[in-house]
């Protein structure tokens, strides 16, 4: 399985339905297509790790955005994971 390194440079809120919220994160590169899954793995300053499964993907006016439940901040780096699922 490939991996790829990538920066956050967009983030926006899809849906907002009885509490739960969807957002989507628009990467600087990305291996993703439409219909791919997969996860985003990121480091915080503390050293902790944080997987982020990604749920699905949209194209919206050519650009690339990566449907996810809990968004990362803009700037941060990860590391993606095409056909991966979190464990």
């Amino acid at each position: 399985m490939s991996s790829f390194a990538a920066e956050v440079i967009d983030i926006r809120e899809e849906s907002r339905v009885a509490g739960r919220q969807r957002w989507q994160m628009a990467l600087d590169r990305t291996e993703f297509a439409a219909g791919d899954v997969g996860v985003l793995e990121a480091v915080a300053r503390s050293g902790t790790r944080l997987v982020v499964p990604v749920l699905g993907v949209v194209m919206d006016a050519g650009e690339v955005w990566h449907v996810v439940e809990k968004p990362l901040a803009a700037g941060t780096v990860v590391t993606g994971r095409v056909g991966e699922s979190v464990e």
